[in-house]
């Protein structure tokens, strides 16, 4: 996974970047498909704002977090796109097999027309 990190009016240190890749760690082991991370962190007079977006197997997606402190904003991200990941997820499993066989319903036998 490749994380893209950009900052608009905020310096991105060190512990910043360290802490955004943990973070998106966690993302990594509930989906493997994940492509591509664009992190945009930015400070709006006194809201600390994270946005990403994230390139998927066949979709983008996208969230963002408005907090008064930018570690915050940034969990508030992650369990955003968690949610989303996991919801995305679930959407592309295969679901043919569930409906194959009821337990214990047979069908109905047609009834033999005279002939």
């Amino acid at each position: 996974m490749q994380i893209n990190l950009t900052g608009h009016h905020v310096d991105i240190t060190e512990p910043l970047k360290d802490y955004v890749d943990t973070k998106f760690d966690r993302l990594a082991r509930h989906f493997d498909d994940v492509i591509n991370v664009h992190v945009i962190l930015s400070v709006e007079k006194l809201r600390q704002k994270a946005e990403a977006t994230i390139h998927v197997n066949g979709a983008n997606v996208f969230a963002d977090a408005v907090h008064e402190d930018m570690y915050a904003a940034i969990d508030g991200l992650i369990d955003k796109l968690d949610r989303q990941v996991i919801k995305y997820k679930e959407k592309r499993q295969s679901h043919r097999g569930n409906n194959n066989a009821k337990a214990g319903i047979e069908p109905p036998a047609d009834e033999e027309q005279p002939g």
